[in-house]
């Protein structure tokens, strides 16, 4: 008989067999699952980055005469981003972007399906006077970045475009495309922190007839099978299990890409066909999960293949020892290392799990140590069950925990890295809130003024668009400070600043001396000095977000001083805020108008990226852990059938029995559980500093990280409450069963 079919017979045979193997194959397929889907998110955002490649006005160059002058804007409506291509044919043909269907003529506009709805929704007064001209069409799914992505394609004429346009020879071609480095790093870890807890519950699962499957293999080898048969027999019954949880994790791939599709990142959600893998990857994977749970299951038993009468008898196995717990220092410091190297993200991946493998490495021996201080200290039959369980079979012990553990890790490493990023987020804060605001060259500011206050006096707003010309004010000792030509009671209405307006002068938060200073329209242009008598009156910063600029009132300017650069301003109110903007767009006609909202956008919309994906992340590890904690302490009560039904025949009761077990799960639970949350941390402070880095930024330590802690306790102890159902099986079967 081959090892598959002695497999099949034992599955017929054994009941207790088959849910094992049911459950392996769940663990299987919940592991495959999810590192086709954590996989295909870099492919996803690539997916994504290609379509969108187009809407860039910047990217590799291409030998050739320009065809094409491409300039770039952000807007904002109604808490949503609006992407504005403006552009203008140069000579000769321009090739299209998939999804485009026509280039837009001078005074034609093309638009994606969302913003034309929202176009013809509201009035033209809030958006659609923001772009001149004519809409003559809608952008396809594939050119869009996600599919209710506002994006507005405005034509022009050579002459009438942006300052700031960019002549190309055709569009930014895909081939310029990029993955999201962040969500490609989140995947990483997610592959990490997921993909072990899956193999814990497959473990978990195996266990459920790991005494059993151990006897009657050593049964074999003492009967004459040779250790290969053994192997094989083994193989085949884990790889039956592997193998369909392999297939079944591949068929459910594309529900689970189906999902994910649903959930935003990077402002909007996913076209179906963004989520793949390529084919060479999705072997690799189904081969890969099946093969780490074909050598877990071919490495434990080394018991029987060296020594089948131990394994039949049962014998107390070899203390664990000490120098476990160096593995966890030394894991940490590769680690930092990975981090302070900084330039490749798969050495910092491993090194957190090395992390992680560390933490399991330690467990068992933590367990150990807890048992023997309770087989040592206390005297409570419970207590000293548990103990000397917890001594004399620490892995066993600790595998209840493991998932849990890693759910713990997870958990606290994020709440590390939340909280900080958190504190990284503000700034921009120059203006007022209620400000909208832009730049200009010299030349160009006043008549873009011009246009806005015509434009809000045919709309009937009393608002108006205030041009304040560049300055620098430069002294003889070298130091320097950035001014803007305003009136005062303009610029305390629209800076963060507070004053008393007492007429013409220089307006400042810091104390000058006028007569080491000149004032000119460049940094490099020569200065000239203000007037004799020319006064500098104190004003404050309402606080510390943004800089303050000096304000010079236009009457106390040296004639002959030609500013660069601009900045218009207009102070809104709430009712007026979205006409305001459409007046300011429309008249800088491709330039960004910037406000504070706009400002923010992107980092609110990364944290709740980062927020969403965590909290789902967490989620499902969480749920794994309490998966595989209940059904390892189950797998621990079928371990030892012989020893529970030979307590309950003598006539220890069952409650008795279960607060054992309970106490079994909840004493190396409560110590895990607190390690790996400072683990957590630790790992997450590391992770931080690689932003760090980049920005000014101290990480937060939040009074919540012992939220993971204390739900990781709770969960190992409700998941151990299916002790007593297990032990009331134990009790019904007769015990000449075993």
């Amino acid at each position: 008989m081959s090892p598959v079919q002695l497999a099949f017979k034992v599955l017929r045979a054994d009941r207790r067999t088959r849910t094992a193997t049911l459950l392996t194959a769940v663990g299987v397929a919940v592991a495959t699952g999810l590192v086709l889907l954590l996989l295909s998110l870099p492919y996803a955002t690539q997916a994504r980055a290609e379509r969108a490649v187009w809407q860039e006005a910047y990217g590799s160059r291409v030998d050739g005469a320009p065809t094409l002058s491409i300039a770039t804007s952000t807007d904002f409506f109604d808490g949503r981003q609006i992407d504005r291509v403006d552009v203008a044919q140069l000579g000769g043909g321009v090739s299209l972007p998939a999804g485009v269907p026509k280039f837009p003529a001078p005074g034609e506009v093309l638009v994606s399906p969302e913003l034309f709805q929202a176009m013809h929704r509201i009035p033209a007064s809030q958006l659609a006077d923001r772009f001149p001209g004519k809409v003559v069409g809608t952008l396809g799914e594939d050119a869009l970045r996600f599919p209710d992505q506002l994006v507005a394609l405005v034509g022009h004429t050579p002459e009438t475009m942006p300052v700031t346009a960019n002549q190309r020879t055709g569009f930014v071609p895909s081939s310029d495309a990029r993955v999201d480095e962040l969500l490609t790093l989140l995947a990483g870890v997610g592959v990490v922190v997921l993909l072990v807890p899956s193999l814990v519950l497959v473990a978990s699962s195996a266990r459920l007839i790991a005494a059993r499957r151990e006897q009657r293999l050593a049964a074999l080898r003492l009967a004459g099978a040779t250790p290969g048969q053994v192997v094989s027999i083994t193989a085949a019954e884990t790889g039956i299990a592997a193998v369909a949880g392999a297939l079944i994790g591949w068929a459910i791939s594309p529900l689970l890409w189906s999902l994910a599709r649903l959930v935003p990142w990077d402002g909007g959600t996913w076209l179906a066909g963004d989520f793949r893998v390529p084919l060479g990857l999705t072997v690799l994977v189904m081969v890969a999960v099946p093969a780490l749970v074909l050598l877990a299951a071919v490495f434990g038993l080394r018991r029987v293949v060296s020594n089948p009468v131990g394994a039949v008898v049962q014998h107390t196995p070899k203390p664990l020892r000490w120098w476990r717990l160096l593995s966890l220092p030394a894991t940490a410091l590769f680690f930092f290392f990975a981090i302070e190297k900084g330039d490749d993200v798969n050495l910092v991946l491993l090194g957190l799990g090395l992390m992680i493998a560390s933490a399991m490495l330690v467990g068992p021996y933590v367990t150990a140590v807890i048992g023997g201080f309770f087989v040592s200290r206390w005297r409570r039959p419970s207590a000293l069950l548990a103990g000397r369980r917890l001594r004399n079979d620490p892995r066993g012990a600790y595998r209840a925990s493991a998932g849990v553990v890693l759910a713990v890790f997870t958990g606290s490493m994020a709440l590390t890295l939340m909280p900080s990023f958190d504190a990284m987020t503000g700034g921009g804060g120059t203006f007022r809130d209620s400000v909208l605001s832009m730049d200009a060259y010299g030349e160009r500011s006043a008549a873009i003024t011009g246009q806005a206050n015509a434009t809000l006096a045919r709309y009937n707003l009393p608002a108006r668009a205030v041009s304040m010309p560049q300055v620098t004010l430069k002294s003889v000792n070298g130091s320097s400070y950035s001014g803007v030509v305003v009136s005062c009671a303009d610029g305390i209405k629209l800076y963060r600043l507070s004053a008393t307006c007492t007429g013409p002068g220089i307006y400042s938060t810091h104390e000058l001396d006028l007569g080491g200073f000149q004032v000119s329209g460049t940094y490099e242009a020569p200065g000239v000095p203000f007037a004799p008598g020319t006064t500098v009156k104190p004003m404050v910063q309402t606080d510390d977000d943004g800089y303050a600029p000096v304000l010079i009132d236009p009457a106390v300017m040296p004639a002959g001083i030609v500013s660069e650069y601009a900045r218009i301003a207009v102070d809104t109110t709430p009712a007026d805020r979205e006409m305001v903007r459409t007046a300011l767009v429309g008249a800088a006609g491709g330039e960004s108008v910037y406000s504070r909202e706009l400002y923010l956008d992107e980092q609110r919309s990364q944290l709740d990226d980062l927020r969403r994906v965590t909290v789902i992340g967490v989620t499902v590890a969480a749920i794994l852990a309490g998966c595989s904690a209940a059904i390892a302490t189950a797998g621990s009560v079928m371990d030892r059938r012989r020893t529970f039904g030979a307590l309950m025949a003598a006539g220890t009761p069952t409650r008795l029995l279960a607060r054992a077990l309970r106490m079994e799960a909840a004493l190396p639970a409560l110590v895990a559980t607190i390690g790996s949350g400072v683990l957590g941390m630790i790992a997450g402070l590391g992770l931080f500093s690689i932003i760090q880095e980049s920005r000014a930024a101290s990480a937060v330590i939040s009074p919540w990280l012992a939220a993971p802690v204390v739900l990781g306790f709770a969960v190992a102890v409700l998941a151990a409450s299916v002790c007593t159902p297990a032990l009331n099986r134990v009790r019904a079967e007769p015990l000449a069963d075993e």
